[in-house]
């Protein structure tokens, strides 16, 4: 996740005491909650008990005398730093301590009280499922309570995953991110106070292999089967009119198995696409539509003539890739306030191997650039635990839902360097490694340029075969 503290506020003590500083934390640019010093000062204390003062990162000291505008802005940075590090630290970031105290500060923030609720979670194919919940739910209580409702057995629930997403006036879903164990579903999803906005239950894992044992189960066999169907019609995965033809055929016949059998054979089958956005491969400012699947990102333009072109950078020859927020500059240049600054806008940059001896960055320029490095990520990770023969799904411990050991242990290699900052002129306001479902993310480091690539342990390289 991309964990931002963008501003401070100031705000009026309880009973009209003192007024004090209030540090929002942003995740994936929206409003988590917002908490004091004194607040964050008690989780690190917290987390110093559990851990260690050797494990933790350096966490800005308390001052005796109020703090000037400089001083609150050099404190925002170093807390924002902080809380990256301990995000990415795999033991401290997925900490009970650290994700509870995101949950309640959440739940505070918002100001919504513990309570029995009904919430609204869609299925691929718009199909409603409610559940009774509580407002204080993590994601893994709601992913159970859907699980319950539709009779998905316990052993298989860790091949799902739920989604915030925004709703399109066709039917078809825009992907916000994956739900994460230090939110509250009902809280995420409310807060945002948008209709469009909703929770949607989809698969969690990339590789098709995994779908034979979801589908000896029939309500796991229905939920894929609604995936594929929507995903078709919806024009994410790729269909020829033979092929379309035999899929409506096994579709009257109500064949499901036969039915994905032969969707499994087709292009951007079990792929997550993205909405229209910007690359500048094989040229700048080329329009552009991403999918992620099959260990690759795939992007395809439109040429001159409606010609549809595809390229696809598969995972292995990215040797690492990073996620920044940015302001262009105005036209002016710094001088020129009166001008303003433009929207932030989100890149996701890679540095891939496009021949034996050459490297090169590619950078697409989408609102979803986070949500697909979390794609990369996860995809790195599958292909990881299979070298290592591991089980990359969820199991049950004590009742509740845990990664297995061969999973939490991927971590990257160490960082590397940053891409050509020289581009365009603009100025940064960050430049944050990507968290993401598996923090698996090296040591923690408070320097911003270190913490902006994310280094690639399934890069491979190219032999003349491949050529």
């Amino acid at each position: 996740m991309h964990f931002s503290i963008p501003e401070t506020e100031s705000r009026s003590g309880d009973s009209g005491g003192s007024a004090y500083v209030a540090y929002n934390i942003h995740v994936n640019g929206v409003l988590h909650c917002r908490v004091r010093y004194s607040q964050l000062l008690g989780l690190h204390e917290q987390l110093r008990k559990e851990y260690g003062a050797n494990v933790l990162p350096a966490f800005p000291p308390k001052k005796l005398f109020s703090l000037t505008p400089a001083e609150v802005e050099q404190r925002r940075e170093q807390l924002e730093k902080y809380m990256q590090a301990v995000r990415q630290d795999p033991l401290l970031g997925s900490s009970e301590t650290f994700n509870s105290f995101l949950r309640r500060a959440q739940q505070e923030t918002q100001q919504v009280p513990t309570e029995e609720v009904s919430l609204e979670v869609l299925l691929s194919n718009g199909q409603k499922v409610l559940v009774n919940v509580l407002t204080s739910d993590q994601t893994e209580d709601v992913l159970e309570a859907v699980a319950a409702k539709l009779d998905l057995p316990d052993d298989l629930i860790g091949y799902f995953s739920l989604f915030l997403v925004r709703e399109k006036e066709d039917g078809s879903f825009s992907f916000v991110r994956k739900l994460q164990e230090f939110e509250l579903p009902y809280v995420s999803v409310t807060s945002l106070r948008n209709h469009e906005y909703k929770i949607v239950l989809r698969k969690s894992y990339w590789d098709s292999a995994y779908d034979d044992d979801v589908m000896e189960n029939r309500v796991g066999l229905n939920l894929l089967y609604a995936q594929t169907v929507s995903d078709i019609e919806h024009g994410w995965i790729l269909v020829t009119k033979e092929q379309h033809r035999q899929l409506k055929s096994l579709q009257e016949k109500v064949s499901k198995k036969e039915f994905l059998r032969l969707a499994q054979t087709l292009r951007h089958y079990g792929y997550l696409r993205f909405d229209a956005c910007v690359a500048d491969f094989p040229e700048k400012d080329c329009p552009v539509v991403v999918s992620a699947g099959n260990s690759e990102l795939s992007l395809q333009l439109r040429l001159p003539g409606q010609q549809l072109r595809e390229g696809s950078f598969r995972v292995t020859r990215m040797r690492c890739w990073r996620v920044t927020s940015s302001v262009p500059l105005p036209s002016g240049g710094p001088s020129s306030p009166s001008q303003g600054r433009g929207e932030v806008r989100l890149e996701l940059a890679f540095e891939y191997l496009m021949s034996k001896d050459r490297l090169q960055w590619v950078t697409i320029t989408s609102p979803q650039a986070i949500m697909m490095s979390i794609c990369l990520q996860s995809m790195v990770d599958e292909l990881m635990v299979k070298k290592g023969s591991g089980w990359m799904l969820r199991r049950r411990v004590g009742g509740t839902l845990k990664r297995s050991d061969s999973q939490q242990a991927v971590k990257s290699p160490p960082l590397l360097e940053s891409p050509d900052a020289s581009r365009e002129s603009m100025v940064k306001l960050s430049s944050k490694l990507s968290a993401v479902s598996l923090r698996g993310i090296g040591s923690p480091s408070t320097d911003a340029s270190a913490s902006a690539v994310h280094g690639n342990f399934a890069f491979e390289g190219i032999g003349d075969e491949d050529l």
